[in-house]
């Protein structure tokens, strides 16, 4: 009821939306006679803000159309190589008639980031992106908003999101460096450790930014709410069908606008204090810094519903049992065992004021993937980080990309490169060395039969080539 709530309210909302944004125009426009009256600018600030509190915001594009590479700009289109029914696998794919700017995106590493999915669209790891084209080949989960998904589809579980990356992975082949934000980190680290233990290839590089691997450690508000609320108290106080005017009507989803609501309530002050300024903005005519705000909460205020499965699965499995790290999570038959991975390299990544995925909390990766050698073993803490200043920003930009891009380069080197057999002879390789203690004993056995076999046998010829002695 309270999803349809919401969307009646949103009705209700839209026509004045419209006329807050036509009245700020009217106060604002150099042709209009209103601009020039007493407190036009307040006013039209005023109806600007009024429109943005009260407007619907739709999923933002990456609107990424260039990059540079040497010192070359080139294009970039969106392609997508893969869809699923509830993600896309998008690729930015960049083209160049320059040989030089050609020939080196050739080489350069293919990196696939695993956006969150937990109410924010991938457009929020736009930045991450950005950065990304200008060394490497880049793709990132683009997943689907759960109401735009057809009922009869059928449900989206946890173990359906670990399958999706293992299918990206396969996809882009063992070549490829794997990029986890925030909720990912989990699936992600269980998707790659499944591989490991199957004989498959894993990735050359796992970078994990601020997530929930270990949730005991440090909780955040996040982190407390997830863990001193029941698996039931969530199924029935955040859950809800999406409403008939949608084309997922009826499919259960943990509705984006709850989701949103909740970032908000984290933070108040700062939310109120941004749109004060953004108001006082406006009448200064500062347009770079409203332009900036604009920006953030076209991408901050847009969110999606998730499936109730996944989404009530996950506040289980890993703020709830902590299967990860106490070894009880089972994927379709397959317990998630990080030690089997062993040819991949790991950084993680911590912000120092990170609110929601606090310290030590993705730093406790190290601990689980004890089969990477220490010296493929990295941790970077980022000094006056929060949460998003760990992938979006200046931090971002001048912080943590070239540590990230240095761990990347590092182990895409060809003096760097590990031993990549296939998966049959490896999974033929792990079948010899299990079978080695029984056929070992099976061969001390034999040598022994054979050794005692061989005593006889020359007992008795030594008896039969004794001379005989003859009676007189």
């Amino acid at each position: 009821m309270l999803y349809q709530l919401y969307e009646t309210q949103r009705a209700l909302m839209a026509p004045f939306s419209e006329f807050a944004s036509a009245s700020a125009k009217l106060y604002n426009h150099p042709l209009s006679p209103f601009t020039h009256i007493p407190l036009a600018q307040r006013l039209s600030a005023s109806f600007d803000l009024m429109h943005r509190l009260a407007k619907d915001y739709e999923k933002p594009e990456f609107g990424i159309r260039t990059a540079t590479v040497e010192g070359i700009e080139v294009a970039v289109q969106e392609q997508v190589p893969i869809t699923k029914p509830f993600c896309r696998l998008l690729r930015f794919k960049r083209f160049t008639d320059d040989a030089k700017a050609l020939e080196v995106m050739k080489t350069q590493p293919t990196v696939l980031v695993v956006a969150p999915l937990s109410g924010h669209h991938s457009t929020l790891l736009r930045d991450t992106v950005k950065a990304l084209l200008h060394d490497h080949k880049v793709l990132i989960t683009d997943w689907t908003d759960a109401r735009t998904v057809p009922a009869e589809v059928g449900p989206f579980h946890l173990n359906d999101y670990v399958a999706y990356v293992q299918e990206f992975i396969r996809y882009l082949g063992p070549e490829v460096n794997v990029i986890s934000v925030c909720q990912p980190t989990v699936p992600v680290l269980a998707a790659v450790s499944v591989m490991a233990t199957h004989g498959e290839f894993t990735p050359r590089t796992l970078t994990m930014m601020g997530g929930p691997i270990d949730a005991r450690k440090s909780p955040t508000s996040v982190n407390n709410l997830a863990m001193n609320k029941s698996y039931s108290w969530f199924e029935n106080n955040v859950i809800y069908r999406v409403p008939p005017n949608f084309v997922g009507a009826g499919r259960r989803v943990y509705p984006g606008f709850m989701q949103h609501t909740g970032f908000v309530a984290m933070n108040p002050d700062r939310h109120v204090s941004s749109h004060y300024d953004y108001f006082q903005d406006l009448i200064r005519g500062d347009d770079d810094s409203t332009e900036a705000h604009r920006q953030f909460y076209d991408e901050y205020n847009a969110v999606l519903d998730m499936p109730a499965e996944y989404y009530l699965e996950t506040i289980k499995t890993v703020f709830q049992d902590f299967a990860l790290v106490n070894g009880t999570w089972d994927v379709d038959g397959t317990l998630v065992r990080p030690q089997d991975i062993t040819t991949s390299a790991l950084l993680t990544v911590e912000g120092e004021l990170d609110d929601i995925s606090g310290a030590g909390q993705t730093k406790a990766a190290h601990g689980l993937c004890t089969g990477i050698p220490k010296e493929r073993q990295f941790h970077y803490d980022v000094a006056g980080a929060g949460h998003y200043g760990i992938f979006s920003g200046r931090r971002w930009r001048e912080m943590v990309y070239p540590e990230v891009k240095a761990f990347i380069k590092r182990f895409n080197e060809p003096g760097n490169k590990r031993d990549l057999e296939p998966a049959t002879r490896r999974l033929s390789a792990n079948a010899d060395v299990a079978a080695a203690p029984k056929a070992k004993a099976r061969a001390k056995v034999a040598a022994k039969a054979t050794s005692m076999a061989s005593a006889k046998t020359g007992t008795k010829a030594v008896a039969q080539a004794k001379p005989r002695t003859r009676k007189g």
